[in-house]
């Protein structure tokens, strides 16, 4: 279902253009993944599954100028955006998802039916991971680099492309490791997204009828210009992790859980 390295390419890179940005934000909605509350705030709704991730920033102090440049964009588009518009994720749970596996509604039911999915699931993602790792050798990190705002449907992120075709390949790869492992499948696992690398800013809270598409669109290609005139660090991946959330704020693991080193 991935795209080959060049249609990946200018797939993305269309994303961060100012007539892509009028298009989608059309179609903007509220993000169900946090409630307003009474007195304006939002607070994280439950949202539990599991996914294959980056370490999060928290845990991750060898991106930490990547992140650091994620989170000055973030805080730029706070600041020129209507307040409540966005919704910000913390910071150090900023993270690169490599795979989505199964969350909301298909989680629970999947668990309820089956009271041992989660430990079949966790040992599942080790068979995955373990041919992977026998396929590729270890000690080649994958590098991503920082193309610009992207804006979905209901969140806002920024699109990274790979820095060259191996660092793509091999992450197209893992994805079908994961993908196409038969017992993954027989749990009611499969790919429903095209990859898409990005790392979530912030999801969409409360739309304006009289959201101002045309506004916004400069806003964001201006803060695109002013982040990317200067060189932007970029991502070096080295390690997947099997991580758990319960919503789209807080990722974790065991330390028995499977990882992969790249």
């Amino acid at each position: 279902m991935d795209d080959n390295y060049q249609t990946y390419l200018n797939r993305v890179t269309r994303q961060a253009l100012p007539e892509t940005y009028l298009s989608q934000l059309q179609h903007i909605q509220e993000s169900p993944k946090f409630e307003h509350l009474p007195d304006g705030s939002f607070q994280a709704s439950s949202f539990p599954g599991y996914t294959v991730i980056t370490p999060p920033w928290e845990e991750d102090d060898e991106n930490r100028d990547f992140y650091t440049k994620l989170k000055e964009i973030q805080e730029q588009l706070l600041q020129e955006t209507d307040a409540g518009l966005i919704v910000p994720v913390p910071p150090e749970s900023f993270h690169l998802t490599l795979a989505d596996l199964i969350w909301d509604s298909a989680y629970l039911d999947a668990k309820g039916e089956n009271p041992n999915f989660e430990e079949q699931l966790q040992t599942c993602i080790g068979d995955c991971f373990r041919p992977y790792a026998d396929k590729f050798q270890a000690n080649y990190p994958l590098f991503w680099e920082l193309v610009g705002l992207m804006v979905m449907p209901r969140a806002i992120s920024v699109c990274l492309t790979p820095k060259d075709e191996n660092s793509y390949e091999r992450t197209v790869q893992l994805r079908r490791f994961i993908y196409q492992n038969r017992d993954l499948i027989a749990l009611g696992l499969e790919q429903q997204y095209h990859f898409t690398a990005h790392v979530t800013l912030g999801y969409f809270g409360e739309i304006s009828p009289q959201l101002d598409c045309e506004r916004l669109s400069s806003i964001l290609s201006e803060l695109n210009q002013r982040s990317l005139s200067t060189p932007t660090p970029t991502i070096c991946i080295k390690q997947a992790q099997l991580r758990k959330f319960d919503d789209m704020i807080h990722y974790y693991r065991q330390p028995d859980w499977p990882f992969l080193e790249f």
